[in-house]
């Protein structure tokens, strides 16, 4: 099958097959005469293991690393439950950092009239920490 049949098949747009043979997680079969990609089953499979473990937030990187030992049927699971729970911790870090982000910007809400006047202590702590000169946000 071609690249557009391929993505439709898949889930996965044609630009995104490009790019994941242009880092080297899918390898196409073949080409045509005329140059077209030549895609099979074996592909689809790949691409819809990409697809999921993009939606689950892992990287390139680790995707590379999960492709491999899921084509290895000697594989260990432990380097499987490794890459695994070391993306869970990433995903806890981003999760920290992501409610105190929003803690901050709903105190500053809190604490904007958001009414006529100018005064606004979301500018002003967006501009004090441009600045670095911030000393304490708006209680």
């Amino acid at each position: 099958m071609n690249i557009g049949e391929a993505a439709r098949a898949s889930g996965v747009t044609a630009k995104m097959i490009r790019y994941y043979e242009s880092v080297g997680l899918l390898m196409p079969r073949g080409r045509t005469d005329s140059g077209y990609r030549v895609y099979g089953m074996s592909e689809i499979h790949t691409l819809r293991f990409i697809r999921q473990a993009r939606r689950l937030g892992f990287l390139v990187e680790d995707i590379r690393k999960l492709l491999a030992l899921w084509q290895d049927h000697s594989r260990a699971s432990a380097e499987v439950k490794a890459i695994a729970l070391e993306h869970v911790a990433e995903l806890d870090r981003r999760i920290t950092e992501l409610t105190a982000m929003r803690d901050t910007l709903t105190h500053l809400a809190r604490h904007c009239h958001g009414d006529e006047r100018p005064d606004c202590p979301i500018l002003e702590q967006l501009a004090c920490e441009a600045a670095e000169e911030c000393s304490q946000t708006t209680d």
